[in-house]
């Protein structure tokens, strides 16, 4: 029988919260009855298609303490409601957290950005999630909230598998900060899928800082290629402090393909994935050296 993806097959109770306060207090007081509803466009398929059920959904988008992005110096900090449209549009982003505005600009619609939402991009837990390899190449970190108080995660300990992180049942994702990456750094992002703006079959960030002619500080990430987004620090210690040249590249990048495990699915086959993250990652870091001021 085929699902009526139209409809909402369970019944529920929904709340809006106006307020943070109000949110944390919905999340202890139904402590694992609830989901949380930002943009709603990977919750809401999965309760009509029947992948989910709860008993209380708690909108939490209208909260303004959740809505903003805020720049100091050449840090940044994202609030999770804060919708994937508006990221593309600052210019801050733009112009210094390059991999993370190109993972934003190759999600979706114009109008299912303007709906979606970094926190529920991240709080899914879609080892696809593009912009989780950007975040982790920059190092950033997540402050995850609830009524018994706040703690900070780097974002790297926070996919713990396929639709699974470390979110408790009770707290609530309420900042995304990104570091400062230093002078002469440079980042990129690739990612190839079905058609244009579809769910990633692989895709890969790279974010590194340059010394004269020779690599500093590197990072790379991939999403679709393991049950969680993950770094490639074997692929990593092959570029830092050498002297950056086609040959290092493609050593990095066929390091990093043998490392990779990833699996068979309805958007790709393990061996394809294998083959073209190497082609993928060696346009990568080419675009991050470029961008860091360094040439080939």
């Amino acid at each position: 029988m085929k699902t009526n993806t139209k409809i909402l097959t369970s019944e529920f109770e929904y709340l809006e919260c106006p307020t943070l306060a109000e949110a944390l207090n919905c999340l202890s007081k139904y402590n694992g009855k609830a989901k949380i509803l930002a943009g709603g466009t990977d919750l809401l398929i999965k309760m009509k298609s029947g992948l989910l059920q709860c008993q209380y959904l708690i909108f939490v988008k209208k909260i303004e303490a959740l809505n903003y992005l805020i720049s100091d110096k050449k840090t940044l900090r994202i609030g999770p409601m804060i919708n994937l449209r508006s990221i593309e549009k600052n210019e801050q982003v733009k112009a210094y957290y390059s991999a993370l505005f190109e993972a934003v600009r190759s999600m979706a619609a114009t109008s299912v950005k303007n709906m979606a939402t970094i926190g529920g991009n991240l709080c899914n837990g879609s080892p696809a999630a593009d912009t989780a390899p950007p975040l982790l190449v920059y190092g950033a970190t997540l402050k995850l909230s609830s009524m018994r108080g706040d703690r900070i995660v780097p974002v790297e300990e926070f996919f713990l598998g396929p639709s699974q992180t470390v979110l408790e049942s009770d707290e609530l994702l309420t900042e995304i900060c990104l570091p400062d990456l230093g002078d002469q750094v440079g980042s990129s992002f690739l990612k190839l899928g079905r058609v244009s703006a579809d769910i990633a079959k692989i895709n890969v960030a790279v974010c590194l800082n340059r010394n004269g002619k020779t690599v500093g500080n590197c990072r790379i990430a991939f999403g679709s290629v393991a049950p969680t987004p993950i770094r490639i620090p074997e692929a990593e210690e092959i570029l830092k402090g050498q002297e950056m040249s086609d040959e290092l590249i493609v050593k990095a990048a066929k390091a990093a393909a043998g490392l990779i495990k990833p699996i068979t699915d309805k958007r790709s086959t393990n061996s394809y994935r294998q083959q073209v993250s190497k082609v993928i990652l060696e346009e990568g870091i080419r675009s991050a050296w470029q961008r860091a001021g360094g040439e080939l």
